[in-house]
């Protein structure tokens, strides 16, 4: 066995010390891109001014309604991603971003059988998650 060379060890640790404060400043674009709420939880989002259309992708997935003209409450009913869009009364967006609405994993427990997967919510107490149906054709 050869011994490492110590100026490769330190060119190493060098480039490793670089890539995490490059990460540090720059952090991953996606997790900016998203709004995350959880499954059967609600969520609050202040405007800085009032609000005329409000616009959810897929209904399924997250409701929206509005509170007052500048706050707007965001349920999440599904597991999947959607996105929404708020305009002002002048017809700008306010906001425009990608939905994603996800299981609290605090508070679940999976079950896997086989190839089945079952998914409890636990809190206060267990309950199994009734998977979304996706609509079928006539």
């Amino acid at each position: 066995m050869t011994k490492p060379n110590p100026a490769h060890r330190r060119l190493a640790m060098f480039a490793c010390g670089v890539a995490l404060a490059a990460m540090a400043a720059f952090p991953a674009q996606a997790a900016e891109d998203v709004i995350r709420v959880f499954m059967d939880h609600a969520r609050i989002l202040k405007l800085d001014r009032p609000v005329s259309k409000v616009i959810i992708g897929n209904a399924d997935v997250a409701d929206v309604a509005v509170s007052d003209p500048q706050t707007i409450v965001l349920t999440g009913k599904s597991y999947g991603t959607t996105n929404l869009v708020i305009l002002d009364q002048a017809g700008d967006a306010i906001v425009d971003e990608r939905i994603l609405v996800s299981v609290d994993e605090a508070n679940t427990l999976r079950v896997f059988k086989q190839t089945a997967r079952s998914v409890y919510s636990c809190a206060p107490a267990c309950e199994e998650h009734v998977p979304s149906v996706a609509p079928t054709s006539p």
